[in-house]
């Protein structure tokens, strides 16, 4: 049976409106709602040193952007002054020194930069911030590096000096290509150009590149969303992230220059939704996770096929064992039973960096049960299926007694067919993939009280 019609059974617009309700993506669980100023940096410490992890992933925010851009909702900073960043850099500097120091004999498998834009760097800007990571942290051989780039205002020869450095991996912000829709999210950028892009990053070295996709943008429609679709399969990325746009002006003040009767309604944006989803696997993709899509030969594929994929704050990774160490402005790390998130603002950020070297300012120690609970949802975020047994045989339950309640919460998923659930696994139909983040919120003990549910993007 060939992809597109395994997958068919996704698109009923029933059941998609039914179940199109607010719900977190599960970066994380525990959520950022619950962590708390209570946390402190000798909890993070404590984690440290009780984490049995050697392996380390790096996750450095740069959030200067030259333009905002309207639909965003990233931690970001707009300003047109590069030096800026060379004030930012001096304080960043200071916090990787300060933590680097508790992670003598770690691994760094995995390095991430995102923001903001990460190019907003200068040449020499981005060769000194790695040369300070690398002289303070132990880098893999192997090492997977990789950075957002915004097309914008960046010149091709960028792609030599970024390998040139070490980097590896590369993810482009498209959104779409149609001028109309670049207008109205204030991002008008030249298809040749990234094209272009894509082509001298291949070149030069990249051994990976995705493309960053948006639907249901003001003006969108499958007719104009068909050439951005023409113009992606040109480009011939390695990954696609396919994100659905929330439109939450109440949270994010730029989207307020979004007017409501630009943006496509449900029915056009399920529409929108489909017509991508079946291009992508029409064009030999593979659908990774809930928005994500690869080649059969990429790491991504092959990992979810083998029940391997796991999820973390950047989206889903084959590195997910690793511990994450977040630094700069509002970063999140996940270090052991912890998390963690520095401050979210640039002034309490430097202020907090120069009278402690680091900018901690609230998070968690998760207990058993939230990390009984992260596994769950993990396993059916990235591989779509839970052996029951396997989480006994882990963590020494008996599985329908400790989920008791949160079993019986599945009974609505299983009667439209979403999900069959047996002694021994539950596993997600077709029909449920699009919907898994209201499946997990079942397995979520803080959203029982759905106080939070208001803070979250439509699952749809």
């Amino acid at each position: 049976m060939s992809q597109i019609h395994q997958h068919s059974e996704m698109f009923s617009p029933e059941l998609l409106n039914k179940y199109n309700v607010s719900g977190p993506r599960y970066t994380s669980y525990p959520t950022a709602l619950e962590f708390n100023e209570n946390f402190s940096n000798s909890d993070l410490l404590e984690a440290i040193e009780q984490s049995n992890n050697k392996d380390l992933s790096l996750y450095v925010h740069i959030p200067f952007c030259h333009s905002l851009c309207y639909y965003c909702g990233c931690n970001k900073i707009v300003t047109r002054h590069s030096e800026k960043a060379d004030e930012y850099l001096q304080y960043l500097f200071k916090e990787i020194e300060l933590r680097a120091k508790s992670f003598q004999g770690h691994n760094v498998k995995q390095l991430h930069w995102g923001g903001g834009t990460p190019t907003f760097l200068t040449k020499q800007q981005i060769s000194l911030l790695v040369n300070k990571l690398k002289s303070v942290f132990t880098f893999s051989e192997q090492v997977e590096m990789s950075i957002e780039v915004d097309p914008r205002e960046i010149e091709l020869d960028l792609m030599d000096h970024l390998v040139n450095e070490g980097f590896n991996r590369l993810s482009i912000g498209v959104q779409d290509i149609d001028s109309k829709v670049q207008k109205a999210i204030n991002r008008e950028q030249s298809t040749e150009f990234i094209t272009d892009l894509v082509k001298r990053a291949r070149e030069v070295g990249f051994k990976s590149i995705n493309l960053d996709l948006i639907y249901g943008l003001p003006h969108q429609t499958v007719a104009t969303f068909t050439n951005t679709m023409k113009a992606v399969k040109i480009m011939d990325p390695d990954r696609i992230s396919l994100f659905s746009y929330a439109h939450m002006p109440s949270r994010f003040a730029a989207q307020r220059k979004i007017r409501d009767e630009w943006l496509p309604n449900a029915e056009q944006k399920f529409e929108l939704m489909q017509y991508a989803i079946e291009s992508f696997i029409e064009h030999g993709y593979d659908f990774i996770g809930m928005d994500h899509f690869a080649k059969p030969t990429d790491e991504l594929a092959i990992a979810q096929k083998e029940g391997t994929l796991h999820r973390n704050f950047q989206g889903y990774t084959t590195l997910g064992d690793c511990d994450l160490l977040a630094l700069g402005v509002s970063s999140i790390s996940a270090i052991g039973q912890s998390f963690s998130q520095n401050s979210k603002t640039l002034k309490e950020y430097y202020q907090a960096v120069s009278e402690k070297g680091h900018a901690l300012e609230k998070g968690i120690v998760t207990t058993q049960d939230d990390v009984i609970r992260a596994t769950v949802i993990k396993d059916l975020m990235c591989n779509f299926k839970l052996d029951k047994r396997a989480i006994e045989k882990q963590y020494d339950i008996n599985f329908a007694q400790y989920f008791a309640q949160d079993l019986a919460s599945l009974d609505t998923f299983k009667q439209d067919g979403l999900l069959t659930d047996t002694d021994d696994e539950i596993v997600v139909a077709a029909k449920g993939r699009l919907l898994i983040r209201n499946i997990c919120m079942s397995f979520d003990i803080y959203m029982k009280s759905k106080l939070n549910q208001q803070r979250f993007s439509r699952v749809i």
